[in-house]
């Protein structure tokens, strides 16, 4: 079981990587997160920045995160 369980990450990078060309072949452009920017790949190559946005959080493993809450409104 172990054997199989160590196959994840390597089978989750072969799925992403299938999904990508997947979206780039139906719609020809693709919208995704890479180095702190938005950004839209296109099937032919080129890449448009939208946006920058925050960087990644590091979360250690086995870690929980909960969302803040919000104030209430008055």
């Amino acid at each position: 079981m172990q054997r199989m369980e160590a196959l994840i990450p390597m089978l989750a990078h072969i799925a992403l990587q299938r999904a990508r060309w997947q979206a780039l072949a139906i719609s020809g452009k693709l919208v995704e997160a890479r180095d702190g920017q938005l950004i839209e790949s296109h099937a032919d190559g080129t890449v448009l920045v939208i946006r920058s946005i925050a960087k990644p959080i590091a979360v250690a493993v086995g870690t929980k995160r909960f969302r803040a809450r919000r104030a209430s409104p008055l």
